[in-house]
């Protein structure tokens, strides 16, 4: 799977870094960077929970 973030929709939440460090933190302006852009079986739940978490809409996963 893989993870993708679009930067110019991110506002700053935070939910998705707050919900799945393994997969995002933050930039110096609070707008969320990937870590990692391939998902792997482990970090599956972690990656869909950052994706329905977002009320930007800016994270998706694609198989």
């Amino acid at each position: 799977m893989r993870l993708v973030l679009d930067t110019g929709a991110c506002q700053g939440h935070g939910r998705c870094y707050s919900y799945s460090p393994d997969l995002f933190d933050a930039d110096e302006e609070g707008h969320s960077v990937l870590l990692v852009s391939k998902v792997s079986p482990e970090q599956a739940d972690s990656a869909r929970l950052a994706v329905e978490s977002c009320p930007e809409e800016a994270i998706s996963l694609h198989e």
